[in-house]
């Protein structure tokens, strides 16, 4: 089923599963999105003020909430059939289990859209359905989506329309007690040489002193 261009000739914006590199092209881009971001605080009374002292403690990640809509009435096809790979990026990915600790998760995922790549997990996720022909079938619905923010916005990278695609996709490795880092290049790359590399790119000092719940990018 091809999808028209969005209004304005702009390119369609695309969700990819980042462990399949499926691709869910959205039939009409949306017509806003919102970024929202939280930071945490600690207050400490202060003896004989009346303002409490306020001591940061970490930053959130960013969160990107938006509504995409999808139309099939001219074709009569199922609209479902275009918004079912979104629901596997909800999904339990068997085969990224964790040769480590044994558990598996949903797919990480990327947002693209113009110079914005959004790489994030799949927090929320409604279908709503508007629309249906004579034997019931869905063929117009909206879909309201929030992404939790993997990587700090800092380290994106604008988007090179003409190499999209080329590459390997980078995945995100949660460090777990007991791990050094060429157990995590052993399992992530199959070479456990390389974490060299790893411990550069993620400007790690001492790959033998990793914490747990440290994240690594592969």
């Amino acid at each position: 089923m091809s999808l028209v261009n969005t209004r304005g000739g702009l390119k369609p914006a695309t969700i990819v599963n980042l462990s399949t590199n499926e691709e869910v092209r959205c039939m009409f881009n949306p017509h806003e999105y919102t970024l929202t971001k939280s930071n945490s605080w600690e207050a400490k009374p202060v003896r004989g003020k009346n303002v409490p002292k306020v001591t940061f403690k970490q930053g959130g990640a960013q969160s990107l909430k938006l509504t995409l809509h999808f139309d099939t009435l001219a074709e009569g096809a199922d609209v479902r059939d275009l918004t079912d790979p979104l629901w596997k990026m909800m999904l339990v990915d068997e085969s990224s289990q964790n040769p480590r600790s044994g558990k598996s998760a949903p797919p990480q995922v990327a947002f693209r859209w113009g110079k914005l790549s959004f790489e994030a997990v799949v927090k929320t996720l409604s279908q709503k359905f508007t629309l249906f022909i004579d034997d019931g079938k869905p063929v117009r619905c909206t879909v309201d989506i929030t992404l939790d923010q993997l990587i700090d916005v800092d380290d994106y990278q604008p988007q090179d329309p003409s190499s999209e695609g080329a590459g390997q996709t980078e995945q995100l490795v949660t460090v777990i007690e007991g791990d050094r880092m060429d157990n995590v290049a052993s399992s992530s790359t199959g070479d456990p040489g390389s974490y060299r590399d790893i411990a550069e790119a993620n400007n790690v000092d001492d790959p033998l002193n990793l914490k747990p719940g440290q994240q690594l990018r592969v």
